[in-house]
């Protein structure tokens, strides 16, 4: 099984902590490095590539839509995935009008981590399926037709 290097961007420190611990117990095909601004998550970006973003919403220094911004500017077919607290339809919207991969809401309990788990699995898969096709037809196109 090919790995999943995942990049989690949250201002809360246990909950950085809790989701890691979470997703490596969901499988080990993943690895968490987590971040606590959306400033460093992208430093960690671009010296250390990863398969997925996971980002809250609310922080601080900035929001997880304006994060996402940032991301896609350099980074726009990255998976990217709003995991927040947020219960507006809004917030929702607009993440994915500027290119979410998923947007999921925080919940009380555990089965949030599982839902995570599987989303992150499904848009990576989806995102390295398009890749190989992106590179097949590159292929075809530089193949010469026999004559």
């Amino acid at each position: 099984m090919v790995p999943i290097r995942v990049l989690h961007v949250d201002d809360d420190a246990p909950f950085l902590e809790l989701t890691a611990a979470f997703l490596t117990a969901a499988s080990d095909r993943f690895s968490v490095v987590s971040e606590p601004t959306p400033a460093a998550g992208l430093d960690r970006l671009a010296a250390d590539p990863v398969d997925c973003v996971v980002s809250d919403y609310r922080m601080p220094s900035s929001t997880g839509i304006a994060f996402l911004e940032a991301v896609r500017a350099e980074y726009p077919a990255l998976p990217f995935i709003l995991f927040t607290g947020e219960e507006s339809a809004a917030v929702a919207n607009d993440a994915l009008a500027a290119g979410a991969t998923d947007v999921l809401r925080k919940r009380p309990g555990t089965d949030q981590f599982d839902r995570l788990a599987a989303r992150i699995r499904t848009a990576v898969e989806r995102h390295r399926a398009q890749q190989a096709r992106r590179r097949y037809q590159r292929l075809l196109e530089t193949v010469d037709e026999p004559t």
